[in-house]
């Protein structure tokens, strides 16, 4: 409230040291002919007074307009509501295309606590009564369990919980990750880190959109040991309103998983 009134007021306080002031220096200037011009010396003596007297006033004028302007005239905290749009990206660069022929991936948990939180998240988000679609979720879709592994899992593979975004970086991290989106036609990229991996594992990754399967894949692992990933989904027809999961098995044991949400409005940053 202060400085509301302090922005309101300043002008008019401003406004009236100015005056003063070009009031005052306009007195200096005259008492100066006068002192220069008079052939009086009473005059010559009463004028150099009020030239002494009004130029220290003119000083002490544009002393306190500095001060007043230096304090009030600040620049006001912004206090402007920010909103940013969640703009569709571009579609994936040929290189992009190169690195990876599949799409997407998800969050991810240790191996001993993920059925339990997996079934903690799919309650809240669904309901306890919706038991075909908790199953649905942990069983790993016939059409994405084609592959036979070579290798078998190792008791430090691990997968980092995935992060959304539209965007990543030379270094596959997320840019302005987010668990909100936009409905619309755009990439949308999953990024994560991976660790105790081999190649020769049999990993797949299953999109769903409202618990129905719309995307997936299942290869032999090529990656190493240890990196950063990521696998990017963009649907042809555009992403549409409603919960999107992203699961990632390997080995035919579910390792991460991940809720995010389209919406159709435009979200502000943060949400």
């Amino acid at each position: 409230m202060i400085p509301n009134i302090a922005g309101t007021i300043t002008p008019w306080v401003l406004g009236t040291l100015f005056v003063l002031m070009a009031l005052a220096l306009a007195i200096v200037v005259k008492s100066w002919r006068e002192v220069k011009t008079s052939p009086y010396y009473f005059m010559r003596r009463q004028a150099e007074k009020r030239l002494q007297t009004y130029s220290f006033a003119s000083l002490c004028l544009v002393l306190a307009t500095a001060v007043t302007a230096a304090a009030t005239l600040q620049k006001p905290p912004d206090q402007t509501i920010r909103i940013a749009i969640l703009t569709n990206a571009k579609p994936a660069s040929s290189e992009i295309k190169a690195l990876l022929d599949t799409a997407s991936v998800v969050t991810a948990v240790t191996r001993d606590d993920l059925t339990q939180q997996s079934i903690s998240t799919i309650i809240q988000s669904f309901g306890e009564a919706d038991a075909a679609l908790l199953q649905s979720v942990l069983t790993l879709p016939q059409e994405y369990d084609q592959v036979q592994p070579t290798v078998d899992l190792n008791d430090d593979t691990f997968l980092t919980p995935l992060v959304f975004s539209t965007q990543i970086d030379d270094d596959y991290k997320a840019i302005n990750p987010n668990t909100v989106f936009s409905v619309g036609r755009y990439t949308l990229f999953a990024t994560f880190d991976y660790k105790g991996m081999a190649n020769g594992m049999a990993w797949s990754w299953v999109w769903r959109h409202e618990g129905d399967v719309v995307e997936g894949g299942n290869e032999l692992w090529n990656y190493g040991k240890d990196g950063p990933g990521y696998i990017y989904l963009n649907p042809e027809q555009g992403f549409r309103a409603g919960k999107y999961s992203l699961e990632v098995w390997v080995n035919g044991e579910l390792f991460t998983r991940a809720d995010i949400t389209m919406t159709g409005s435009v979200l502000s940053a943060g949400n």
